[in-house]
């Protein structure tokens, strides 16, 4: 359980706390088509890249549509600039290669502060559940990680 939570808000409420474990959502724009798999590729490629330097990935699985994913911020790095830099990197990544115009994601994101290991597994379970949820002849999902699949 986390220590001392702030709160803010934006659109969404949003709690903060040291140490914690985030459960994060964010969406494409309602303009943009869905993702390709390249793309999907990429927004891994993002989410991975400073796993074990700025944050520790628990979980991730990029869908079509929207990403969710399970961090824990390094106690130098803020939640709210670590799906800046994801959500502005694979922006333009996306728009530098993939010929997208206009905003990519939806600016607000959803995140919800993981308050105990039964939170925490439920997350975990609806990550690893999310595309067989939406496609449930699929057999395999390459977009999709969580702690304790290797």
């Amino acid at each position: 359980m986390p220590g001392d939570v702030t709160f803010f808000r934006r659109n969404l409420p949003h709690y903060r706390a040291i140490d914690a474990v985030y459960f994060v959502t964010w969406r494409r724009h309602g303009q943009q088509d869905d993702l390709s798999e390249r793309e999907r590729d990429d927004v891994v490629a993002a989410l991975r890249w400073f796993n074990g330097q700025r944050y520790t990935l628990h979980g991730y699985v990029v869908m079509n549509d929207h990403v969710h994913v399970m961090v824990e911020p390094t106690r130098n790095w803020q939640l709210g600039k670590i799906l800046h830099s994801w959500k502005s990197f694979t922006a333009n990544r996306l728009q530098r290669f993939h010929g997208r115009r206009g905003c990519v994601w939806q600016d607000e994101y959803f995140d919800r502060l993981i308050r105990s290991q039964t939170e925490y597994r439920e997350k975990r379970d609806y990550i690893l559940g999310n595309p067989y949820r939406r496609w449930p002849s699929l057999e395999n999902y390459p977009w999709l990680w969580a702690v304790g699949m290797e």
